[in-house]
């Protein structure tokens, strides 16, 4: 396969440990250490490399992360920060955390192009924390998690994500108001996860599926301006009856947007979701408030994100992962490279 995406910076942030958290400039900073919310972000972008070109490399970072998760699993929880001296220096991490993992190993899990092997880690893993996912009380936390048990087939999966999709139900029930269809009362980080998690935990027929196509429609009229992805800021965000905070923007904002529309488009076929999972990819490359372009031509790396007076010029695991996923997909679709334009039948996450 021909390699139009600039994967230099991926083995430059990864040690034999595993992805580096934070880096200055186009430099990982050992210093900050690692994360394993980074390292199970990063197991999916290995699992799609490793489906895109079946290279040696591409497995090794697979299991590499893969490895982070095990060692990060205490007591059927996830330990999230990691020390330089690969110590962790909490006892368990966040509900987002874990949320995340299952994510993670439940796309691995799922992957029959995998080696058996790999395969078989990531379900003996699931197998021992999935259980905990009752215990989730965050609604975000709650969306990872249901993503990744509803590509995992095993019989296992079933109460855990029949948890969660109640979980979904009534907290968006509770939150929903005429002119506010969202699951809480402010719009904040990762927002697309919520809308991609409904449309990926009920069957294409189901009811529920109203549900996340409505809350991705109001979260589309929010970011969406003249054909532009203007993804809310976290220097404020927006609480419900206030208005969207334009700065800093985040490159995760149009990753997560970009699979929820993508999955929107393979439910509904309509083409209004393809075209915003387009304009979202196309915010990383300069179509943005600033006209500034968040890829840096040299190393390959995603700035941290957009501010009022400039570009954060930092390249960390989050933004480089986000990124790479979304160019992935965008090759999927004839996208990337930019200059070519056509629909693949291969365009979703899950």
């Amino acid at each position: 396969m021909t390699e139009n995406i600039n994967l230099r910076y991926l083995f430059r942030i990864t040690d034999d440990t595993g992805m580096f958290q934070h880096a200055v400039l186009g430099v990982p900073d050992p210093s900050e250490g690692y994360t394993t919310d980074d390292n199970a972000r990063a197991l999916i972008l290995a699992d799609l490399l490793f489906e895109r070109s079946g290279e040696p490399r591409y497995e090794d970072l697979i299991t590499r992360y893969l490895s982070f998760l095990l060692y990060a699993e205490k007591g059927r929880r996830f330990r999230n920060f990691m020390d330089y001296d690969r110590r962790f220096t909490e006892k368990h991490g966040s509900e987002d955390c874990f949320g995340r993992c299952i994510l993670a190993l439940g796309y691995t899990a799922s992957r029959d192009g995998l080696p058996e092997s790999i395969r078989g880690c990531a379900e003996s893993l699931l197998r021992r924390t999935s259980a905990g996912c009752e215990n989730l009380t965050h609604p975000k936390s709650a969306a990872y998690a249901a993503v990744g048990l509803s590509m995992w087939k095993a019989q296992e999966a079933a109460p855990p994500l029949e948890f969660l999709q109640k979980s979904l139900i009534s907290t968006y029930q509770r939150h929903r108001k005429k002119s506010w269809h969202w699951f809480e009362n402010k719009i904040t980080y990762c927002s697309g996860i919520l809308p991609l998690a409904v449309l990926c935990a009920f069957a294409t027929d189901d009811p529920q599926q109203k549900m996340g196509l409505e809350s991705l429609d109001f979260l589309s009229q929010l970011t969406f301006r003249d054909g532009m992805f203007v993804p809310v800021g976290c220097r404020g965000w927006m609480k419900r009856g206030g208005t969207p905070a334009v700065y800093d923007e985040q490159p995760v904002e149009a990753c997560s947007m970009m699979l929820a529309c993508l999955k929107a488009y393979e439910t509904t076929g309509s083409g209004i979701y393809l075209e915003q999972a387009r304009q979202c990819f196309f915010w990383y490359l300069g179509r943005n408030i600033a006209r500034a372009p968040m890829i840096d031509p040299d190393t390959g790396g995603c700035r941290d994100g957009l501010k009022q007076d400039g570009l954060n010029g930092n390249e960390g695991a989050e933004s480089l992962i986000c990124w790479l996923i979304a160019a992935l997909m965008a090759e999927r679709n004839g996208w990337y490279p930019p200059e070519e334009y056509h629909v693949s039948e291969n365009v979703t996450f899950c």
